[in-house]
């Protein structure tokens, strides 16, 4: 007859897993004027996976809401801005486009700051997730005052 034993845990090597609901989510509030780009995307990326927390887990969602404001103002250092290219292609036969980051950031300035931390954060479900918690806004007005943002610095090097 066989018997099921119960298999010991050691409180010292035994982790503690947070469920989904007892998470307590922030919200930040990030100023990006004149702060280069890939900076900014860094940092941003790095709350929203919620690597500052002290309960971090790398295949669990317990990432901060972040909101992004004056992304018109956001720079890039060196001769990025006439040099790099920002390909992307139409979904027609021949239709590859480029075009310089100078002409997206002044057109489309807060899909470049969604696309550079979008290209920082896991590529899976666990990264769609956590770029749906960035808001970004052209202007210094938002529209989250309700939820009581807190200033959140990127620090210069």
């Amino acid at each position: 007859m066989k018997t099921l034993m119960a298999k010991k845990i050691d409180s010292r090597s035994a982790d503690y897993k947070i469920g989904d609901k007892e998470y307590k989510r922030n919200w930040y509030v990030v100023d990006a004027a004149d702060v280069p780009l890939g900076r900014l995307a860094s940092q941003v990326a790095m709350v929203l996976k919620g690597k500052r927390k002290p309960e971090y887990t790398p295949n669990a969602d317990v990432g901060d809401y972040v909101i992004v404001i004056n992304s018109d103002k956001v720079v890039l250092t060196g001769n990025k801005a006439d040099k790099k290219l920002r390909t992307y292609y139409t979904g027609y036969m021949g239709g590859l486009k480029q075009e310089k980051y100078s002409k997206f950031l002044l057109e489309n300035s807060d899909k470049a700051v969604i696309k550079a931390v979008k290209g920082m954060l896991p590529k899976n479900s666990l990264g769609r997730a956590m770029i749906k918690k960035l808001k970004v806004c052209k202007t210094a007005e938002h529209k989250h005052e309700a939820q009581q943002p807190q200033p959140l610095e990127i620090e210069k090097r």
